[in-house]
């Protein structure tokens, strides 16, 4: 696709509303590294913009000028025509703008009431709280806005789909009438995605007007009507989204083309290829009827199904992370104990779990250290860990996913949200397991990265590996040789390769059920 930059034509839906922001020729370094060069972006009033680029491309840097975190070196922001706030004027910042970002800001030990007041609640005499007045308030603001939760129920308790919204309505009682929505959809089932865009189009009709990044391309085309993209810290385009095909986007933010592998690409399993891993009748938390499967040598079988399908509680328990309450799991005809991280490691099943921030990795901990944690056969002589054989398991694996980093010892927070996934593929991969669970791996990550992580999974599929792919994204889903779709805890269809997406999206919403 061509380089030069293309502003967005005056006859886009959003093109009628003014600029409600705009970021003019920003140019940041953090010492050596330039991580935006002479961007920028212009969001109409009124409209879902999107903003979309690999890990890396400069999003998160052009997010933090947006909201007054971080200064240009170079460029200016404006709000509606206007120089953007002192930087040391938070309070002016919060009533141009705010972000609701993957990591919920939410604090789960308060209530929804308290989070919506943080800092700011209502005072009565003598300058004590009013925590009455506080909860008819937020009682009344959440109304306002449509949010259907109490103000008095513990933010522990709420999904993220409602954390989200909290915050959306936080923001908006400031007076922000600009949301950026970071990542907002990577921890949300099908149904809870179609209510949030019910949503975001319900607010902009009521004139709120969202900047919206995100890695799935169908969603850019589903909830947004103009689109930039950044790559390697510079603009690259602005169009409607209307005028741009998937394939001119991926090529935009790549620079070139990307093929992610798929099960059609590669010969059929051999009839005599072992089993692997069996599940025998298996009962767990969100599971309504026993579940028996198996997955053999060099084979690649996917559970598919909505947020509360089961698919995600059977491969926790599969793994480990959580005790079936019935049946069993073995690999290579070895049972496993249930509920045992530890006892399925030692069996050799390999995980990636769906909550990489929680139980992927160790924040603080170096790449090498995360890494080498699964694998200490490799990294350890006489019962002591070696940093020379650990350093040089790391860079194996470095090497192997390209993980972004200058080195094994960098503390993985220090990685951008991709690269720290490959470090989570790099451990679960380091001990060679016989076994792989993958729960949602390519979430929340670029195109490029994604292609890398389904490249490693399939070559540990050639190498013998039995995969079990978890996931309810169809590019994850078409490197499988098999598919079972799970819906309300109960399989309700069985695909071979070859299946139409048309065919899986419909039976993972429960409009098929092909057991009869």
């Amino acid at each position: 696709m061509s380089e030069q930059i293309l502003a967005a034509r005056s006859d886009g839906p959003a093109a009628a509303g003014r600029p409600i922001v705009e970021a003019v020729d920003i140019t940041k370094r953090y010492g050596p590294t330039v991580a935006l060069a002479q961007a920028g972006i212009m969001v109409r009033a009124g409209g879902t913009h999107a903003l979309v680029g690999r890990n890396g491309a400069g999003k998160s840097t052009l997010v933090a000028i947006l909201t007054g975190l971080q200064a240009p070196d170079r460029g200016r922001v404006l709000f509606a025509g206007r120089p953007a706030p002192d930087l040391s004027d938070r309070d002016a910042w919060r009533r141009e703008v705010a972000c609701v970002y993957q990591k919920s800001t939410i604090i789960p030990t308060l209530t929804v009431a308290e989070n919506l007041f943080l800092n700011r609640q209502i005072r009565g005499p003598g300058a004590l709280i009013d925590w009455r007045a506080t909860r008819r308030e937020a009682r009344r603001l959440l109304e306002n806005w449509s949010v259907d939760v109490s103000p008095d129920q513990p933010a522990a308790a709420l999904s993220v789909e409602q954390r989200q919204l909290v915050e959306i309505a936080r923001a908006l009682s400031l007076g922000a009438r600009f949301i950026i929505l970071d990542e907002p959809t990577a921890q949300l089932d099908a149904a809870a995605i179609n209510r949030l865009f019910e949503r975001i189009r319900a607010l902009q009709v009521q004139g709120v007007t969202f900047l919206f990044i995100s890695h799935h391309l169908q969603e850019i085309y589903d909830i947004c009507d103009t689109v930039t993209v950044l790559r390697d810290a510079r603009h690259i385009l602005t169009r409607p989204v209307a005028e741009v095909t998937t394939q001119q986007l991926v090529a935009a933010m790549t620079g070139d083309d990307v093929h992610l592998a798929t099960a059609v690409d590669r010969p059929p399993l051999p009839a005599d290829s072992p089993a692997v891993l069996e599940v025998q009748d298996l009962l767990t938390d969100g599971v309504t009827e026993p579940l028996s499967f198996t997955v053999r040598r060099s084979e690649v079988l996917g559970l598919a199904g909505g947020g509360a399908s089961g698919k995600a509680a059977v491969a926790e328990a599969v793994a480990g992370l959580r005790p079936a309450h019935g049946g069993t799991v073995a690999v290579t005809g070895n049972t496993v104990p249930s509920g045992s991280v530890p006892a399925a490691l030692a069996a050799g099943i390999g995980l990636v779990p769906q909550d990489r921030h929680r139980e992927g990795f160790v924040p603080l901990l170096s790449v090498a250290e995360n890494i080498g944690v699964t694998a200490p056969d490799k990294t350890r002589s006489r019962g002591f860990i070696v940093p020379r054989l650990r350093d040089r398991l790391a860079r194996t694996m470095i090497e192997a996913l390209a993980i972004k980093t200058p080195g094994p010892e960098l503390p993985v927070a220090g990685l951008s949200g991709g690269n720290q996934q490959k470090v989570v593929m790099a451990r679960a991969l380091a001990s060679d397991p016989k076994a792989l669970v993958l729960i949602g791996p390519t979430a929340g990550v670029d195109v490029r990265s994604k292609q890398t992580l389904l490249d490693a999974v399939d070559q540990a599929r050639a190498d013998g590996t039995a995969v079990l792919m978890v996931s309810d994204e169809l590019d994850d889903l078409r490197i499988c040789d098999r598919v079972l779709v799970l819906f309300q805890g109960r399989v309700v269809a069985r695909m071979q390769r070859g299946w139409r997406d048309n065919d899986l999206v419909a039976a993972m919403e429960g409009i098929n059920d092909d057991r009869n």
